[in-house]
């Protein structure tokens, strides 16, 4: 089984990032995703309700600050489960004198995606 992910590699809009960090509840989020977790998990860890935490998890992937992550097997379901996918995100002026959002990541963080997901098997 493979495992894929949806989030891009594109550098994410400042406007994005800046919102879904100025959300309470986005920032809950971020803040249980230690590992990779389901919408219903996530749910019960921060106490939202299922459609704001599926609204909340739409906007951090829309941000690339979120990834979500395909092939976990739940009886014949395939259930998604989330992982915030960043270390520090930096706010810096480039040499035209615009802002620039930096999103850094960890190259171990895929290596702990994937023993996440295997334990769930």
């Amino acid at each position: 089984m493979s495992l894929g992910f949806s989030s891009s590699d594109e550098s994410p809009d400042i406007a994005a990032v800046v919102g879904a960090l100025d959300d309470d509840a986005c920032r809950k989020i971020v803040g249980v995703l230690e590992e990779p977790l389901t919408v219903d998990e996530l749910a019960d860890r921060t106490g939202l309700p299922l459609s704001t935490t599926y609204r909340k998890l739409d906007r951090l992937t829309e941000a690339n600050l979120v990834t979500e992550t395909v092939g976990v097997r739940q009886g014949s379901h395939h259930k998604s489960r989330y992982i915030a996918d960043f270390d520090d995100i930096s706010i810096a002026l480039d040499d035209d004198r615009s802002f620039d959002v930096d999103v850094g990541r960890s190259s171990s963080r895929s290596a702990d995606i994937w023993s996440e997901t295997r334990r769930t098997f």
